[in-house]
């Protein structure tokens, strides 16, 4: 039975490259921080793939939202929460892993947070 050469094989299949878009990232970050977020997504049993990067988007869209929500939600919460996730929360998630990631791979999401919370255009109610 003849053989089928490799060059047939692989024509068969479209390539599977992957391009600088379709890459998860976090900007501000190196890539050994964040292939240290998706190990720690894949070995712990409370995370989900994509986790981080969510939590860090949800957070950087409460912090830089406008200043007046902030008594409301504390007042009377906010509904679209329930389906659209907590930023509250999100930070909580944060606060966890970046307890349990390496020293040098938290400090550099400790800036990135330090960096939307001081972009951010929250004051206090008064």
């Amino acid at each position: 039975m003849p053989r089928r050469r490799p060059g047939h094989l692989r024509a068969a299949f479209p390539p599977q490259r992957r391009t600088h878009a379709s890459k998860p990232g976090i900007d501000g970050l190196s890539g050994r921080a964040v292939a240290e977020v998706a190990r720690l997504e894949h070995s712990r049993n409370h995370l989900e793939p994509g986790d981080v990067i969510l939590a860090l988007d949800r957070w950087k869209q409460y912090v830089r939202g406008p200043g007046n929500r902030l008594w409301d939600e504390c007042e009377w919460g906010d509904v679209h929460w329930y389906c659209c996730g907590n930023p509250l929360e999100g930070r909580a998630l944060l606060d966890r892993v970046l307890v349990v990631m390496p020293r040098r791979s938290a400090r550099e999401l400790r800036a990135v947070l330090a960096e939307y919370e001081r972009s951010g255009s929250r004051c206090t109610p008064g």
